[in-house]
């Protein structure tokens, strides 16, 4: 660079220097300059100078080299002022606003509290807004309205909702700014319905302010709300139509928000990041990979394929929609990853059912979060490789890793799948020593796991020290207690529920019951819970429910009345079912039916050894001797194994 000329300098060379600077070095040469040419003085020189080196990158410190500098101007301004404040905010320390302010050695204007309040906005410090707010009024700007609307985004952001509906309501003039801020106070407490009453005021319902209303309305699933806002605007610009998409995303109304989205693009409305994010998500939801290339090929014409976001929702949705490779190519392309790149990808590998490809990432991932964790151990569980769940759960404690209630909830559904009482018990132990609040998802996993290893005790002391016993934790305990043998205390349990008002027996609840019916044959009983679920609680009874009482029908001798209800049942028999009346036959002597119900399942599941067998037994108690031959021989055609029964023991899970 060339050296700056001895020549005295003026305002109009100082800007050419500065527009040429290109090095620290170089900027101090102007500042000697500046100092000999006595610019110091002329106030607004100083407030160029202080303009550029408050936000050069050619100084480590450029805020405190600015101020070092002002306080060599002979008569700042407020502008040189206001200059060095917004520079301490933009630059990401608005810490030193205030400690700057107090000692400015000018007056402030109209634009400094403003700036102040930004500040204050930026720490969330309410006290120090209060401050700001009584050094405006005090020097007589409480009514500007440049003011009013930062004081109240200020107390907004803060959480001090009253106090910025105080400055809003004090003012004698508002403009759209001042209307968009107060309801995107509103919008972003969730307070629907002071929303909805200052919406309704507006004097003009701009783009901002129905974007507001559609976001709002979306988070709290009030979907029709959010779209008779968005039908009745009178102007939309590209954050409308995405709060649209992305109501509908949230929702779970993914083929509305691509049609949203088809409507948006055949009004040649362009893309952005945030619309292109919900859009990829809802095709990931949907899991139509076709849509998602189509958006993939939109991401790539519009030049957003290199922002992060973007990579991250695109490799989600092909690890949703089963083309775990093409994620892995976006994975490997990516040249900025994050946490979420590195889980997303771990999380398609395992909802691929590739574990060994999930684990080989996971170790290789530099920083692992809570979520990479759970991630990991869910994925194991989840296929089928429970023993692996434990380990890595193992490896996380060894790490200092603390578990969150998602990781503790896979692990004790590890130890449910493996019958690991001892380490379920140590996850427990767990959970009490870390006084981690036991919630119906936490509480419920436990008590599943302590039924199914049949400590029925501890399974009852979970439930009763629960404060919240919703629907699942009570199925929990009916079931397991069926399932334990335990008949009476199951319907004891059931007649608790009803009386408790804290849950509704559904679907699951009357599944445990009529398997505790089906244990100890209660016929009657059974007859009049499947009645009760229907009549009293609505309940349109599935498969497992018909299943349950063909079983407990049949296994009492009433055959012809379980075949009856298999007729009648309004969806297609399934397997169980079917197998339930063929054991009832061979039990019951009922050999006709049987041999009927038989030869259709032999049909419905070939490999089913059972089957096979209980209908040869069954030919065999009619001396049908050919047939029991041909069904052998049947058997061996269709390499049908006869698989032994076999016990699993827990011999160490520490």
């Amino acid at each position: 660079f060339a050296a700056v000329a001895p020549a005295m300098l003026t305002v109009s060379l100082l800007d050419a220097q500065l527009a040429r600077c290109s090095s620290a070095r170089h900027l101090l040469q102007i500042h000697g300059q500046f100092i000999a040419s006595g610019l110091l003085a002329d106030a607004f020189a100083a407030s160029r100078l202080l303009l550029f080196t408050s936000a050069t990158r050619l100084l480590p410190l450029p805020v405190h080299h600015s101020f070092r500098l002002l306080r060599l101007v002979r008569c700042p301004n407020a502008f040189s002022c206001n200059t060095l404040l917004k520079a301490a905010l933009l630059a990401g320390t608005p810490h030193l606003c205030l400690p700057l302010y107090t000692s400015l050695p000018a007056s402030p204007d109209a634009y400094t509290h403003p700036i102040l309040a930004a500040a204050c906005a930026a720490r969330r410090d309410v006290n120090e807004g209060r401050q700001v707010h009584s050094h405006a009024i005090k020097h007589g700007f409480g009514d500007d309205l440049y003011l009013r609307n930062g004081l109240m985004h200020m107390y907004s952001v803060c959480g001090c909702l009253w106090d910025a509906r105080r400055v809003f309501d004090a003012g004698p003039v508002w403009d759209a700014v001042s209307w968009n801020t107060i309801l995107a106070a509103y919008v972003h407490a969730g307070d629907v319905d002071q929303a909805v009453g200052v919406f309704a005021r507006m004097p003009q319902r701009n783009a901002t302010a129905v974007s507001s209303m559609v976001s709002l309305f979306g988070r709290r699933g009030m979907v029709d709300e959010a779209r008779g806002v968005f039908d009745e605007a009178e102007c939309r610009d590209i954050f409308t139509w995405t709060a649209m998409i992305s109501c509908f995303e949230r929702n779970s109304m993914f083929a509305e928000a691509l049609h949203m989205f088809s409507c948006m693009r055949r009004e040649m409305w362009p893309v952005d990041e945030a619309l292109m994010v919900s859009v990829v998500s809802a095709c990931a939801q949907s899991e139509v990979i076709r849509n998602g290339e189509l958006c993939h090929g939109l991401v790539i014409r519009a030049g957003l394929c290199s922002l992060l976001n973007i990579q991250n929702v695109l490799i989600h949705m092909y690890s949703c929609c089963l083309d775990v490779v093409a994620a892995r190519r976006l994975f490997d392309s990516g040249d900025c990853l994050d946490q979420f790149s590195w889980n997303s990808m771990i999380a398609g590998y395992l909802k691929n059912g590739h574990v060994e490809n999930a684990m080989t990432l996971f170790n290789a991932m530099p920083d692992k979060d809570n979520v990479s964790w759970s991630t990991m151990i869910s994925g194991c569980v989840q296929n089928n490789q429970s023993s692996d769940a434990l380990a890595v759960f193992d490896n996380m404690r060894a790490q200092g890793v603390r578990p969150d209630e998602v990781t503790i909830v896979s692990v004790i559904s590890a130890c449910t799948n493996l019958s690991a009482l001892e380490k379920g018990k140590s996850v427990h132990d767990y959970v009490r020593q870390n006084k981690c609040y036991i919630t119906l998802v936490l509480g419920t996993s436990l008590i599943d796991m302590y039924m199914k290893c049949g400590y029925l005790e501890a399974a009852m002391d979970v439930f009763n020290i629960m404060e919240e016993k919703g629907a699942p934790c009570w199925n929990a305990v009916i079931v397991g207690l069926a399932m334990n043998g335990l008949v009476t205390k199951a319907l004891e349990m059931f007649s608790e529920m009803e009386a408790s008002g804290t849950a509704i027996p559904n679907e699951i609840t009357f599944i445990g019951v009529l398997s505790a019916c089906r244990h100890a044959g209660l016929v009657e009983e059974g007859r009049h819970f499947f009645k009760l679920m229907q009549h009293k609680y609505r309940i349109v009874p599935n498969i497992r429910h018909y299943g349950c009482m063909v079983d407990l029908l049949g296994r009492a001798g009433y055959v012809k009345e379980a075949e009856d209800l298999i007729e009648s049942m309004p969806m297609l028999p399934d397997v169980p079912a079917w197998g339930a009346l063929l054991g009832a036959c061979w039990k019951h002597g009922e050999n006709e039916v049987g041999e009927r119900v038989g030869r259709k399942l032999v049909n419905l599941d070939p490999r089913h050894d059972g089957f096979h067998t209980m209908l040869s037994n069954i030919y065999a108690k009619e001396g049908m001797w050919q047939s029991v031959n041909d069904l052998r021989d049947s058997m061996k055609q269709r390499h049908v194994p006869k698989v032994s029964g076999y016990s699993a023991v827990e011999m160490s899970h520490s």
